[in-house]
This record gives C-alpha cells, structure tokens and sequence, in this order.
C-alpha cells in the first residue's frame, strides 16, 4: 500500500489527498518517496525561509533540543527572550511580544487583545476586509472574509462588517467611534496574493487614528523577508497597533507571534491569556537561526529575476504577475490553476494552486538565480499543457 493510500485511510478527509508524498529535502529542492526530485517554489506555503536542512536550522535546533526542549509558561528560557528582544529590535518601536505556535494563535490573541480594548472603551464591532484569511479557529476565523471557509461554522461570537479590500473610502464608511478593530493583510494571501493600492494602508492608520479603532496587521505570510522587507508594513510607511506573525519566522517549525506596539502591548493582564507551548525553546532557536541567517539583499537582488521572468512567458493563458518580493501569484486568464499546479509537478516544480486562477510562487529566501531560471524557463511549456 502507497504512503498516499495510508493517508487517506488514517486521516480525516479535510484535505482530501495531497499529490505528492515528499520524504526528503535540501535547499530548495525536495524528492517524494519515488525519489523523483522537484524544485520547490511553495516553501510550505512561506514556511521554509531558508530552505530545507538549511546547516544553521539543524544546528540550532539540535542544539536547543539536546539543551532544553520544553518548559511550558512556568519558567522563562533565554531563547524567548532573545528572540522577543530580536523582533523588537527589527521593529525598532516600542512594543511588547506574546508567542505562540501558529498564525492563527497570533491572531486569537491579537483577537483577545482587541476586545479587551472594546471593552473597556465601550465599542462593539471588528472591521475586516472580503476574501481577507486570518485563520481557521473560531476567533480567526470570525475575521476572515472567505465565505466558503467561514459561512458553514457560523454564528460567530462578533459582528464583523467586511468591506472590500483596497477601497479606501468604503473602510472610512465602515469605521466608526464604535469600532474596536480593523484587521488587514498588507497582502492579501490566501486570496491570491493581491498587494493593496498606493496608499491604501496609510489610509486605513489614519482612519484608525482618528476613530480611535486599533490597526491590526497580519502579516503571517508576509513578514520575515518574504516581501524583501522584515515587515511588509515597513515598506508602506505605518506601524499597526497590534502585528502577528508565523509561517517563515520558523523556518519550517512552528511558532506565531502576537506583537502590541504602545499601550497595545500592555492590554492583557496576569492570566488574561496563554499557551503552553508557546514560546517553545526549540521552535524560537528555530526562528533566532532564521533571523541570524536570512539575506534581504539576496531576496531582493533574485526577486526582479523571478517576476520578470515569469511575466516574459509570453502565452495566452497568462493574463500578469502580482504580488511583492519572493511572493508572486501568476495570474491567469482562465480558471486553470490546479491544471498549471500538475504540469508544474510533472516538470519538476512545486507551485500552489492558491485560486482557481491564481498559482502562488513563494520559493525558500535562499532560492538562486540558477533556480530561478529553471522555472522560468520551463514555464511557457508548463502553461501550454496546462491550457490543454
């Protein structure tokens, strides 16, 4: 029986049965149990910051977990305090850190701190954008705009009022004193990796401002070098009142982070929140190598490479290319995505069928010029026998 077949009979069938069953990897390429080798352009969906069994990754992390491996909430290690004092110093304002294990996690006490702050002030209702993903829990979820992900687990606890992603003006109308919370993506992800328009985030600071709602970034897929920037918000000239981040923070372990800039760091009192492995001394080893190690200059001296080359595939199903740094989505002009996901495997490339017509491209930060052009290269002949 085929490792894929035991899959589908031991797990639930929430996502159906992956194609590929992958059992080793190193850099930027991967090979499945048939030993067949493939470039991977998904990095575990941003995950795999500096690629697979990246030396300083296994170094780290063997090292911590033959130190100290847990310790739960109880005791303080000097790994989380490094890494909190890391991510501050990269932020460069004052804030206070709560780690946990996932993206979701970051945003369910980002979600937390939030009404905390409603509470108190006396306001009633969160603001978030359509086709927005915060994650999968009920209080991430309750904030992200993708109906057919959401709708079926309702009612939700809050009234969110979803407006569409970029209007500036509609968020001013939705945005009232009443308001706790705004959560955006400075890219959207999920949705197909959709960067906002010129402005449009400065927008929604100053509406904040002056409402006096809280600005949330989710930058669970953006942050830690994806967009060539630490933070993506860096790049559009705000600071949120609360950040989150997971996915490449830990290269492949797991690990969120929930940031409070300001008065927003200091919400939660003793008790008010926790997580038993959050903060986990092997995963934050994990994320400080991730941090130590990452090269923004490379990411941004490849990432022109990877979109121009991909744009210059001159072919009919290619409508452009979107998205920021190493984290592109080719669009299409037809809904066949899953169709460009197979041919893409086939050739020896792993891309991600993010919408019916959207592949996502987020390759390891590591990824070479050389790799680059492999993809790109053999692109147009991927486009082809996905068009027929």
């Amino acid at each position: 029986m085929s490792l894929l077949d035991r899959f589908e009979q031991a797990f639930m069938p929430n996502y159906g049965v992956p194609p590929v069953a992958l059992a080793r990897g190193e850099g930027t390429r991967v090979w499945d149990v048939d030993g067949k080798e493939y470039l991977d352009f998904i990095a575990g969906i941003a995950v795999s910051s500096l690629g697979h069994a990246h030396p300083a990754l296994v170094e780290a992390v063997s090292r911590q977990v033959a130190t100290l491996a847990h310790t739960s909430n109880l005791f303080v290690h000097e790994p989380e305090v490094l890494l909190a004092e890391k991510l501050l110093g990269l932020l460069g304002a004052p804030a206070r850190v709560f780690l946990a294990n996932s993206g979701t996690e970051a945003n369910e006490a980002a979600y937390k701190l939030a009404l905390t702050y409603g509470r108190r002030e006396g306001r009633s209702y969160f603001v978030a954008a359509e086709n927005g993903f915060h994650g999968r829990t009920i209080g991430a979820l309750s904030l992200t705009g993708k109906k057919s992900i959401r709708d079926q687990f309702g009612p939700f606890p809050v009234d969110v009022r979803f407006v569409p992603y970029g209007d500036a003006e509609a968020l001013r109308r939705a945005v009232t004193g009443d308001c706790i919370a705004v959560f955006l993506e400075p890219t959207q992800g999920e949705a197909g990796v959709v960067p906002p328009p010129e402005g449009y985030l400065r927008a929604a600071r100053e509406i904040c401002d002056a409402t006096g709602a809280l600005l949330v970034a989710d930058e669970i897929q953006s942050a830690i070098g994806r967009t060539g920037h630490w933070f993506a918000h860096q790049a559009d000239g705000f600071v949120p009142d609360l950040l989150t981040l997971a996915k490449g923070l830990g290269g492949g372990l797991p690990i969120g982070a929930c940031v409070g800039f300001g008065a927003a760091g200091t919400l939660f009192g003793k008790g008010d929140h926790g997580s038993t492995f959050g903060g986990n001394p092997v995963s934050c080893a994990a994320a400080l190598a991730v941090l130590d190690n990452l090269d923004l200059d490379h990411v941004n001296a490849v990432a022109p490479r990877l979109r121009s080359g991909l744009e210059s595939a001159a072919h009919p199903l290619l409508k452009g290319v979107r998205g920021r740094g190493l984290w592109l989505a080719a669009v299409l002009t037809e809904p066949r995505a899953a169709e460009v996901q197979r041919a893409a495997a086939g050739a020896g490339f792993l891309v991600n069928a993010v919408q019916p017509d959207a592949v996502r491209i987020a390759p390891p930060l590591v990824v070479t010029a050389d790799e680059i052009d492999a993809l790109v290269t053999a692109f147009p002949k991927i486009l082809e026998e996905a068009a027929q």
